[in-house]
């Protein structure tokens, strides 16, 4: 069976560094949505410095791509300045009530 990949990454930054970030996010958004495998893409805030991206991508293949790529490669490097502390990332898939569980 083929599953989505969901991809969820939390952040954290400085609280000097978060309209950095937000500005890297806006110029950067599109590129991420656009690439190949990546069929959503959304941006949460928890509190003043914490936040979420949730993007979906067709397969684990797809996603890793996408990490290798010197897009990711530069925008990773941009973002991982501007951070407070260590993020933390999950690889997930959905699970659909009352299928396999």
């Amino acid at each position: 069976r083929h599953s989505m990949l969901i991809r969820l990454v939390k952040m954290t930054f400085q609280p000097d560094q978060v309209q950095n970030f937000l500005a890297l996010f806006r110029e950067r958004r599109e590129n991420i949505r656009h690439f190949p495998g990546c069929s959503y893409l959304r941006l949460l805030q928890a509190d003043d410095t914490t936040f979420f991206t949730i993007s979906h991508w067709e397969s684990k293949h797809a996603l890793e791509t996408y990490r290798s790529s010197p897009f990711f490669q530069d925008t990773w490097a941009s973002t991982k300045r501007l951070f407070a502390g260590p993020p933390e990332a999950w690889s997930t898939v959905e699970v659909v009530e009352n299928e396999n569980v």
